[in-house]
C-alpha cells in the first residue's frame, strides 16, 4: 500500500550489564536506546544486571525500552569459573555453562530482526556466553548480528594476561564472515583489523556521540524547536532575540542570510520575537518581510519563531528559558538595528559566550568595545556576511561546535551510521 509507514526492524541490544549500572558501555547503550526509540524502532535491552528505562519526558519523549533480565549474561555470574578461566584453566563444566547460556538467550533473540552485541565477542568476562553466541551463529539461529567493539582483551595491556592461545580465548580474536563488526574509533578499528588480520575497511567505525538536549540543559520547548527548525544541521546559526519592528532592520538580516546561502553555507536565522498581532501596521510589516524572504529564496534559512508553531498557522511565543536555550544553540548574535535604546541582548550574548555582530548600538559601542563585530546599517550585505564568516571560521570553538552538531549528536549518528547497519542481510544465493 503506497504511503504506508515502513516497518522498522526489532532490535535487541545485548551486554553483560545495562543502565542504571554505571559504565561507559552502559552509557552508550542508553544513548542508542533513546535514539532508536525516538526514531520508532522497537528495541529491548538484554542483560544480566540492569533495569527497565523510564520513559523520557519532554518534547522529545520516547517510550520506555523493554528490559529482559537474563542472569546468564552477567559477567559476575560464576566467580569460580571466572577465576579458573583467568588463570588459564577451562572448568570441567564449561560445556554445560555454554549450553545454559544458549538455552537462556536463544528464545528471547528469536523475536528480533537485529541483535547488537556489545563487547561480548571481544572481552573475556563471560566466555561461556561468547561461546554460546558462536554456536548460535554456527547453527544459524541468530538474527542479523552486529558485534560492537569498545575494547579488546587481546590488545588491552590490562587484559592481555587473562587470555590464552587456545579455546575458548581464541574466539575473541577470530573474525566471522556472518557478523558485522563495529569499532568506536579509527584507532580501535586498526587494533581490531590487526587482531583479525583483515583490512581496516572490513570494520565499520561508529563514534560515540552527545545529546544536546541533556548536555545543554534544554527546556522541552527549546529542544522541540531546535529539532523542528533543523538547528543542528545548520551553520552558521544567527540569533535575533528581538520583536518584529522596523527599528530592528530585519530587511538587512534577510539580505545577509541570502548572501551566506549564495556563498555555499547552510545558515539559519532565528528571530524570537513576535509582531504586534493587534496592530495592523505591525502585521503589514510582518507580511512585507515574509514576502521579501520569499523573493530572496531564504524561507528555509530564516524563521520567525512567531510563525513556527507545531501546527500551521499557529503562533508560537517563547518563554524566557527557551530564549536562553537559543543563546546556547546559536553561533552568533546578530543585531543590525537602526537604533536601540541600549541593546540588552549584547550583554546576554557575552554571558552566554556568544560572539556578537551588530551596528553601533550603545551596549556594543560603549560596553563591548573591540569585542563585537560592528558594521554600519548601510554596509553591503555580502561584505557583512564575509566578515561574519571570517570571524567564525577563525574560531576553533565554532569549527568544532559546527562539526559536532552536524555529525556527532546521537541522532545524527543514528541516521548516518547506525541505520545503514540495520538493513537486512542479503539473501544467500541458492
Amino acid at each position: 500500500m503506497s504511503g504506508a509507514t515502513p516497518v522498522r526492524p526489532a532490535i535487541a541490544i545485548v551486554h553483560y550489564t545495562a543502565p542504571p549500572i554505571i559504565g561507559g558501555v552502559e552509557a552508550v547503550i542508553a544513548a542508542h536506546v533513546r535514539s532508536l526509540s525516538r526514531a520508532g524502532y522497537p528495541v529491548a535491552v538484554l542483560a544480566g544486571r540492569g533495569a527497565a528505562a523510564s520513559p523520557q519526558r519532554g518534547a522529545r519523549a520516547h517510550p520506555a525500552a523493554a528490559f529482559v533480565h537474563v542472569p546468564e549474561l552477567d559477567s559476575l555470574r560464576s566467580k569460580d569459573a571466572s577465576a579458573a578461566l583467568r588463570a588459564g584453566h577451562v572448568p570441567g563444566d564449561f560445556r554445560e555453562r555454554v549450553s545454559r547460556a544458549r538455552a537462556a538467550l536463544e528464545p528471547h533473540l528469536a523475536r528480533f530482526d537485529v541483535v547488537i552485541v556489545h563487547n561480548i565477542f571481544f572481552k573475556h568476562f563471560n566466555l561461556p556466553l561468547t561461546a554460546a553466541l558462536w554456536e548460535m551463529l554456527d547453527d544459524r539461529v541468530l538474527p542479523k548480528c552486529i558485534a560492537w567493539g569498545h575494547d579488546f582483551s587481546w590488545t588491552s595491556p590490562s587484559s592481555r594476561k587473562a587470555v590464552y592461545e587456545r579455546y575458548p580465548w581464541d574466539l575473541l580474536r577470530q573474525r566471522r564472515p556472518d557478523v558485522t563488526y563495529v569499532a568506536v574509533s579509527a584507532r580501535r578499528q586498526r587494533e581490531l583489523a590487526g587482531l583479525f588480520g583483515c583490512p581496516p575497511e572490513d570494520i565499520r567505525v561508529v563514534y560515540n556521540g552527545v545529546d544536546p538536549e541533556d548536555l545543554l540543559g534544554l527546556s522541552p520547548q527549546g529542544a522541540e524547536l531546535a529539532g523542528r527548525l533543523g538547528l543542528y544541521g545548520s551553520a552558521p546559526v544567527l540569533l535575533m532575540p528581538v520583536r518584529v519592528t522596523r527599528a530592528k532592520n530585519i530587511e538587512l538580516a534577510l539580505a545577509v542570510v541570502a548572501a551566506l546561502k549564495r556563498l555555499g553555507h547552510r545558515p539559519k536565522l532565528v528571530l524570537t520575537g513576535p509582531p504586534d498581532p493587534h496592530d495592523p501596521a505591525s502585521m503589514a510589516y510582518f507580511d512585507e518581510l515574509r514576502a521579501r524572504r520569499r523573493n530572496l529564496d531564504v524561507e528555509a534559512e530564516m524563521t520567525f519563531v512567531f510563525e513556527a508553531g507545531p501546527e500551521p498557522g499557529q503562533p508560537l511565543y517563547l518563554d524566557a528559558r527557551a530564549v536562553g536555550d537559543l543563546y546556547r544553540l546559536a553561533d552568533i548574535l546578530f543585531m543590525p538595528s537602526h537604533r536601540e535604546g541600549f541593546g540588552m541582548p549584547v550583554l546576554e550574548a557575552g554571558l552566554a559566550g556568544l560572539p556578537v555582530a551588530c551596528t553601533a548600538i550603545p551596549s556594543a559601542a560603549e560596553l563591548a568595545a573591540d569585542d563585537a563585530l560592528i558594521f554600519e546599517a548601510a554596509d553591503d550585505p555580502g561584505d557583512i556576511a564575509g566578515r561574519i564568516l571570517a570571524r567564525l571560521e577563525s574560531d576553533p570553538i565554532y569549527r568544532l561546535r559546527r562539526r559536532v552538531r552536524a555529525r556527532y549528536t546521537w541522532d545524527a549518528i543514528l541516521e548516518q551510521d547506525i541505520v545503514p547497519l540495520l538493513a537486512p542481510a542479503p539473501a544467500s544465493a541458492s
